[in-house]
């Protein structure tokens, strides 16, 4: 069921009090260039409307509250409370040249049990409104910090959501906040029904694959997804949504020791991502070395940089693009896989 945004309610509001068509863009004026967090301050409008506002949705334009905030070098982890009071929690990255990125998150906990996962082990609480995950996006925005890109690995599978799709138009909107869908990544676990409705409707957005094992069986152990989804069904979704949009797609694997780091996976990996069609060099693998939490289960360690190195080689031998990703963040439990609505 759709949800309506407060941006929809506010033009709701205006229209019934017979606003002149003006004032919406007032409002998102001073939202989105001015960063005025409160409706009250919003001093161009007349008190009566102001009055409105914050009695609909509320005193604050963002509906999430920021309860604690963790920071370390070049990472900032805020945990939100929604409006029932359940939490969430987003990552701020500043790269060295200043361009910030943030990573949202879009339910609260995970209903998929990915067995290395943190977030996982919450279970699913709910999902989030497309208002509760823009305004992670809008908390950093009104404190100052320039948008420049986001993705949706936080807490959550995001192509699981419907309200993700409302949220991507309320952030691809030229009059709210107007990002490129070049400048979104989503990853997902690998929903068909998701993928699909992707290559449709935001063909531009980067679309980034959690495969973290070639092998079926593995890979069900890993993500029990895998049964209901199997690899290949997910793969041939990927082969069409290259060939729709033209875009690179990302393939994350995390490195877990004697798990499947071996050259056999690499092997394996290439297999799968070679001989596809004329497309195929628009895959490209992201490796992932693993973040270990206190909530996730101690038989798995990180692969050591060696068995990375070869396993990077091993790739790049048989024709696949290959990166390491650089990690950042998990000192204080803000890297990948690792956020758990700490207290």
């Amino acid at each position: 069921m759709k949800s309506t945004s407060k941006y929809e309610t506010i033009g709701q509001i205006l229209s019934d009090f017979t606003q002149p068509a003006y004032r919406y863009g007032q409002i998102m004026d001073a939202i989105f260039k001015q960063k005025i967090a409160e409706y009250e301050r919003i001093t161009i409008l007349p008190k009566f409307l102001r009055e409105e506002l914050a009695r609909t949705l509320g005193p604050h334009v963002s509906s999430v509250t920021p309860v604690k905030e963790l920071t370390s070098q070049q990472v900032s982890k805020v945990l939100f409370a929604n409006g029932d009071g359940e939490r969430v929690e987003a990552v701020r990255l500043t790269y060295e040249r200043g361009w910030k990125s943030y990573c949202i998150s879009t339910q609260c906990g995970c209903g998929f049990g990915c067995r290395f996962c943190a977030t996982g082990t919450i279970g699913l609480k709910r999902n989030l409104t497309a208002d509760e995950i823009t305004d992670q996006l809008l908390h950093f925005h009104l404190n100052g910090h320039a948008l420049d890109s986001l993705s949706f690995m936080g807490m959550g599978e995001a192509l699981a959501n419907p309200h993700l799709f409302d949220a991507l138009a309320i952030l691809t909107n030229p009059h709210l906040f107007g990002l490129g869908q070049r400048r979104i990544t989503i990853s997902t676990i690998g929903l068909l029904p998701g993928i699909d409705r992707l290559t449709r409707e935001f063909p531009q957005i980067n679309l980034t694959f959690s495969l973290h094992s070639p092998f079926d069986d593995q890979r069900s152990e890993l993500m029990p997804i895998n049964k209901r989804f199997p690899l290949h069904d997910v793969l041939n979704a990927l082969d069409r949504h290259i060939r729709h949009t033209g875009r690179k797609v990302y393939i994350a694997y995390i490195l877990l020791r004697g798990f499947n780091d071996r050259a056999e996976h690499a092997k394996a990996v290439a297999a799968l991502l070679r001989g596809r069609g004329s497309w195929e060099h628009l895959y490209h693998v992201n490796l992932i070395p693993y973040n270990s939490t206190e909530a996730t289960p101690q038989s798995y360690l990180p692969s050591d940089p060696e068995r990375i190195k070869t396993f990077v080689r091993t790739l790049k031998i048989n024709g696949v693009n290959a990166t390491v990703r650089t990690q950042f963040g998990s000192d204080i439990n803000a890297a990948c896989g690792q956020l758990y609505r700490t207290e």
